[in-house]
């Protein structure tokens, strides 16, 4: 069974946007997104240094640009179906939510680019942020951050937990390490996923009510709990909710587990969530799709791993349809 992961917050990296911008279809797509969003996603995923794509505003939505993008190369007649599972980490969400069809490509943005705005303005309230913590005992360091008054706001299975906080609670985490871990402070600017995001959820709320769900395509996990979600409005309930509460990345990967996935392709930027699954669900053959040139690679692995479906609709007729009524 094959899994088409879309990664969160964090992935981007300068110019990881610019070879697939030599597709017209690819820069087309991604022209009519910056329209929605409000910002130059193909300037900025092509040009701009790491400092600025850090900015929460500007990151979710290129991340989720850049997802639907470059699903969209990889099955151009549709075909999305093929995958068994469909995940988001964080943002990442988002993107699987117009992937699976729950959200058109353009609503995926307009609730993204609110979702990367809300956020960036809870962060400005109080300085915080998120910290990794790398290895140890699992009991401990959950322990360790509930001691700091920290939330374990990516729990990311096997040696890796993400505390979030204030920095003065972060600062607490760093004095009284549990023991055997490493702290890695992230290059995000704020605590996402904690209740100091609450107030973007209250927007987040409002323009949900104005959307439009279909239910997914293929199975599509939640990471509230790991569960495949089989509507769009339940879904669309927990992107809602998600933003203040701890993303658990690691009961999506039981459930992938106990789904019996085989292979698991992450979206670009790939490779943070690959590499998770290198460390947690071993045995899944892995493939990090980067580059255009590796989409014959990336479509001969989804044959291997993937299934066919031929009831579903493709992944091109939610995106193209929303074009059409956009322009």
């Amino acid at each position: 069974m094959l899994a088409i992961v879309a990664p969160g917050q964090g992935a981007q990296t300068p110019g990881f946007l610019a070879p697939w911008l030599a597709d017209p279809s690819v820069a087309d797509l991604v022209s009519s997104l910056s329209e929605v969003a409000g910002i130059d996603l193909a300037s900025y995923g092509s040009e701009a240094d790491a400092e600025t794509i850090r900015q929460t505003d500007i990151a979710q939505p290129l991340l989720v640009a850049a997802g639907i993008a470059v699903a969209s190369a990889l099955f151009p007649s549709g075909g999305i179906a093929r995958a068994g599972v469909v995940a988001g980490h964080s943002v990442g969400e988002i993107t699987a939510a117009a992937l699976t069809g729950v959200l058109s490509a353009q609503e995926a943005m307009a609730f993204v680019a609110l979702r990367g705005r809300g956020m960036a303005e809870a962060s400005k309230a109080r300085p915080t942020s998120m910290m990794a913590c790398v290895g140890g005992d699992r009991d401990e360091v959950l322990a360790a951050i509930e001691l700091a008054g920290l939330t374990p706001a990516n729990n990311n299975g096997s040696g890796q937990i993400v505390a979030a906080g204030t920095v003065e609670q972060l600062a607490e985490l760093s004095a009284n390490p549990p023991a055997r871990v490493r702290l890695i402070q992230l290059s995000v600017a704020g605590a996402f996923h904690t209740v100091h995001m609450s107030p973007a959820v209250a927007r987040l709320d409002e323009l949900a009510a104005t959307l439009t769900t279909a239910d997914p395509v293929t199975r599509l996990l939640s990471n509230a709990d790991g569960t495949v979600v089989a509507t769009g409005a339940d879904f669309l309930a927990r992107l809602v909710s998600q933003v203040a509460n701890p993303v658990r990345w690691d009961l999506c990967m039981e459930t992938m587990a106990g789904l019996g996935v085989t292979g698991i392709l992450e979206l670009t930027p790939a490779g943070t969530l690959t590499g998770i699954a290198k460390r947690n669900l071993k045995g899944t053959a892995l493939f990090n799709l980067n580059t255009p040139d590796q989409l014959d690679d990336a479509r001969a692995f989804v044959a291997e791993h993937g299934g066919q479906d031929s009831a579903v609709e493709s992944l091109g007729a939610p995106i193209d349809n929303q074009e059409e009524a956009a322009q």
